[in-house]
Parts: C-alpha cells; structure tokens; sequence
C-alpha cells in the first residue's frame, strides 16, 4: 500500500502488552490526524496491560491500513504476554491476513516476534527488544543493528519507547515531514538512533 493513502490504524492490545510499546504510538498517530483505534484480535472489551493499565477496546476497522503489533512480556511466560500470544496464535494470524489484505504491518519491542511467527519477517533486517534478539534470529529475520527498521511493508521497532521513532517514521511517509514535526514539537519529542530503510 502506498503509505500516502494510510488512514486507519488498529493498534493491537491483549492482556500483558507493555503499555508504552502501544499508547505512544496510538498518541503519534493520532496528533497526525488518522483514525487510530485500540482493536482486541480476541475481542475482549477490556485488556489489562503489563503493569496494571486496564484498557477499553474499540471496535476494529473493517480493513485497517496500518496494523501495529506491541510486546510485552516476553521473558515472562507464565503471566499473560508476548509469549502467549506467540503460542496462541491469533495475533499472528490476524496479522498475516492484514498483511495480505496489503496493510502495512509494524511490530514494537517483542511484537515483532508476533509478527515473525506470522511469516512476515523471514530473510528481512528486523529489529527488537535487546533481550529477544536471539529469539528473532532463530525466527529467520536478519538481526539488524537499528532502533527501527522499514522494509516498507514491515516495520520493527526495537524496546519499549522506540516505538515513538517507528511512528515518527511512519508519519513522515504518510503525512509528510512538516506534519511529523508538528506533532513532534506537540509532544516535545526528539527521535534518537538509527532507522534502517530498508525497501
């Protein structure tokens, strides 16, 4: 999808992802002008999130543009997280078919394991979490020496507050640079370390 026609985002939550992987990006897209919603694959009305934030679902875009995925909870595998959803397999699922339906994908932190267990980074530069890395690389992706990495259909982001950077750089390309300062200057945020654009 060309990135000029992105206007609908549905920021995937479940019980156990790390707020800031989701809500920072939700902000960024919002202060841009998309329709930005908080959307359960599992379609539970409310989520609680890693550290206690309960969170009220919408409903999901019939066929959203932009899909991101958050972590959260990885290397905790016997509380509700990443992990779990890893296992599960709806996340996974419900990105492999945005991506097919030619929605651009991103993953924050652990949420691009997400997206490698879907299929969407194998053989492709990806990033994450330092404490995931090994994981990523035994999922096939190229570990890549970046806070974010767009391959222009795929988006990773590596921990926690990088997922500001990878929405700063989706919003460049969506609605262009004077906009992304805009809200930068909105938020008082100065996007730091290296993208890799990788397309």
């Amino acid at each position: 999808m060309d990135r000029e026609r992105i206007q609908t985002v549905s920021v995937l939550v479940y019980d156990g992802f790390d707020e800031l992987d989701a809500i920072a990006p939700y902000e960024v897209f919002a202060n841009a002008g998309l329709d930005a919603r908080v959307v359960s694959p599992h379609g539970e009305p409310v989520v609680e999130a890693s550290h206690g934030l309960r969170v009220e679902t919408n409903p999901d875009h019939a066929d959203p543009d932009l899909v991101l995925a958050p972590g959260g909870g990885w290397n905790d595998r016997d509380s509700p997280g990443a992990w779990t959803e890893y296992e599960d397999g709806t996340i996974p699922r419900y990105l492999a078919d945005a991506h097919e339906n030619d929605a651009t994908v991103a993953g924050v932190c652990t949420g691009g394991m997400l997206l490698a267990k879907a299929g969407l980074l194998h053989d492709r530069p990806a990033t994450t979490h330092h404490t995931a890395t090994t994981d990523l690389e035994d999922a096939g992706a190229r570990l890549a020496d970046a806070r974010v990495v767009d391959c222009g259909d795929v988006l990773t982001a590596a921990g926690v507050t990088s997922g500001l950077d990878l929405a700063f750089q989706l919003i460049e390309t969506i609605r262009g640079q004077d906009v992304a300062d805009d809200v930068k200057s909105e938020m008082e945020y100065e996007p730091r370390g290296k993208t890799l654009v990788a397309r």
